[in-house]
């Protein structure tokens, strides 16, 4: 911060200086009666240009390498190298554009400055240079938006039969995760079986249902297949999973999804960072409330092994609630005498 405060204070005072000395020049001309077309202030301003340029160009570097610190580590997931690399790629191709149109912006004022010696040219118009720069930017934007369908494509398919299913339901301020029993398989749910004990509404005539579990951690395992499927209950919610270059919304009445591979364990993430405390987390990217900040949750990416014995350990939703199925049935009983009563 206090680097960035004084670069910008040194960049204000030489703007205040070059602007000090170009009205002190101006004024010494007028004293001296010069009335020509051309005055001096038009090779300073045209000169300004191409410094300009330079110095534009060293902040560019320098504002990039400073923030480089803050980027985030590899990515830990398949995809997630590819849409780094497309992302890259999108960079590298936007700033060519970029620094080629400001070279020519800012050197074109200097060696084409105003000369009393010459007169401009009539150029109305160039078709094939009109042609060439339609063409090129429309080949390259449709270039980078096939690639970037592809890889959305990938990620939005049919999850494989084997895919470690995982259920993650946003609600003011909070996730709540459902993981699959042994049958792998999450059961079915509507909103309209939620009370206070049933928070995700899971629908228990179904038999997938029964042997669900809660989470309050979310495990991963490595380089294994992960499906999330994502729901909201009240307002617009947002998974992000940083690391993993996961970002989906969770929006209520429109069930979405995202699938991906984790390829680096929380472990040899710390290795990589040299961070012993590093974590992978998940947040929410929507401003959903005032308690928006408190939606994170902490999540570990295993050896299958250690998914395994953390599986074995899980209780399913029915064992922590042994009482429910009294009151699922109660509530199904009422439901059907009102539905006849109708």
């Amino acid at each position: 911060m206090t680097t960035a405060l004084l670069f910008a204070t040194g960049a204000i005072l030489i703007i205040a200086v070059l602007a000090l000395v170009y009205r002190i020049i101006t004024l010494v001309g007028i004293a001296k009666g010069d009335n020509t077309k051309v005055s001096s202030s038009n090779k300073i301003n045209a000169a300004l240009f191409p410094v300009l340029l330079v110095v534009g160009f060293i902040g560019i570097y320098w504002s990039y390498n400073d923030a480089s610190q803050y980027f985030l580590p590899e990515a830990a997931s398949i995809h997630g190298k590819e849409t780094d690399f497309l992302f890259n790629t999108t960079l590298l191709v936007v700033f060519l554009a970029f620094a080629l149109t400001h070279i020519l912006l800012f050197t074109f004022p200097f060696f084409f400055q105003h000369s009393e010696k010459r007169t401009a040219d009539f150029y109305p118009d160039n078709d094939k240079l009109e042609i060439a720069w339609t063409i090129v930017p429309a080949v390259v934007m449709a270039s980078l938006v096939f690639f970037g369908w592809r890889a959305w494509s990938d990620i939005t398919a049919p999850a494989s039969d084997d895919a470690v299913q995982i259920e993650l339901m946003g609600k003011q301020f909070a996730w709540e995760i459902r993981y699959p029993g042994k049958d792998l398989k999450l059961g079915k749910y509507d909103v309209a079986n939620i009370d206070n004990t049933n928070s995700m509404g899971v629908d228990f005539d179904d038999v997938n249902a029964t042997d669900d579990f809660m989470a309050r951690e979310i495990y991963f395992p490595v380089n294994k297949e992960v499906e999330l499927k994502i729901r909201a209950i009240d307002v617009l919610h947002s998974v992000f999973l940083p690391h993993f270059r996961v970002k989906m919304d969770a929006v209520p009445g429109m069930p979405t999804r995202f699938k991906f591979t984790p390829t680096i364990t929380t472990e040899e993430m710390r290795a990589k960072t040299n961070n012993p405390k590093f974590n992978y987390e998940l947040a929410c990217t929507e401003v959903c409330g005032s308690g928006h900040f408190g939606m994170r949750k902490i999540v570990k990416v295993v050896s299958q092994e250690e998914y395994d014995a953390w599986l074995q350990k899980q209780k399913t939703w029915l064992e922590k609630n042994p009482d429910y199925m009294a009151v699922w049935e109660a509530k199904k009983a009422e439901k059907n005498t009102v539905a006849q009563a109708n």
